[in-house]
């Protein structure tokens, strides 16, 4: 794998179906792999409405199985057109009331490589999400693919330093934050806070917002998704607060290890004296 590996997200505004937005983000992937994008990441639940602004048994409709259910299934299938590696967000169902939300990655050859489940389940207004997800169970999984090690975070985990350090510690290269978050809610602290846990964990960090507003509540979603690397400095500008955009960028993983060396976090570590941080 080359020190310099080019990555891609993109933040899309809602089409109405599913069929549009899953053909949408095929669209973008084509574009970033025409860019010479080795990887690319969606944002939260990418193929639906984020319908936890309510509590309605109809949005279960939303979920589907992974692997094996059609979007993960199509984007194999994608990944391997393109040799590209993708971080596919969706509501999973793992079996009758047993639904989660997740993020499936798949290597540049096609090959389900595993997912992560969000650990973080908030339940405020307008991000009613207990009433759909199970915290996650599967832990911080990082995955070897063909760009690198890639981990993901979804959205609410953001604000918990507990897994952003786990995935520095599973060897994290680059994270993707998959995210639905409000511009009354959270607009000082989204550039505030994955700058934040690049800088603590010394790796980079992919951050990607909805943006847009849509039918099922007044959220407003304002984008701004961008890349930053372990110095905490932006790769590039974010994209825009207002429209769909995809972002390609080259990430120097090189740089991993020149900062690991210079701030040394990893050796300073005092885990023996944390045992308070678990306690109940």
């Amino acid at each position: 794998m080359a020190a310099v590996v080019r990555a891609a997200l993109v933040q899309a505004t809602w089409t109405g179906d599913t069929e549009s937005m899953i053909a949408k983000h095929e669209e973008h992937a084509r574009a970033a792999a025409r860019q010479g994008a080795q990887v690319i990441g969606f944002q939260e639940v990418f193929n639906a409405p984020y319908f936890c602004q309510v509590q309605e048994p109809e949005h279960y409709r939303w979920a589907e199985p992974v692997p094996d259910g059609p979007t993960v299934t199509r984007m194999t299938a994608l990944a391997a057109e393109l040799g590209l590696v993708v971080v596919v967000p969706v509501f999973e169902i793992e079996g009758p009331g047993l639904y989660y939300n997740t993020a499936a990655v798949i290597d540049a050859d096609g090959r389900y490589l595993g997912k992560y489940r969000k650990h973080h389940i908030p339940q405020v207004k307008g991000f009613w999400e207990k009433y759909y997800f199970k915290p996650g169970n599967l832990g911080w999984p990082v995955f070897d693919t063909a760009a690198g090690r890639i981990g993901v975070y979804i959205c609410y985990d953001r604000h918990f330093p507990e897994g952003w350090r786990e995935l520095g510690l599973n060897g994290a290269q680059l994270v993707y934050n998959p995210s639905a978050t409000s511009r009354g809610l959270s607009a000082y602290l989204w550039q505030l806070e994955q700058p934040a846990a690049a800088v603590a964990n010394e790796y980079f960090v992919a951050a990607i917002n909805r943006v847009g507003r849509e039918e099922y509540g007044t959220n407003d979603f304002y984008g701004t998704s961008y890349f930053v690397d372990p110095r905490g400095q932006f790769v590039g500008e974010p994209a825009a607060d207002d429209a769909e955009e995809l972002l390609v960028r080259d990430l120097d993983f090189g740089l991993i290890d020149e900062v690991r060396t210079q701030w040394a976090f990893y050796r300073d570590r005092r885990p023996d004296a944390y045992e308070g941080l678990v306690r109940p």
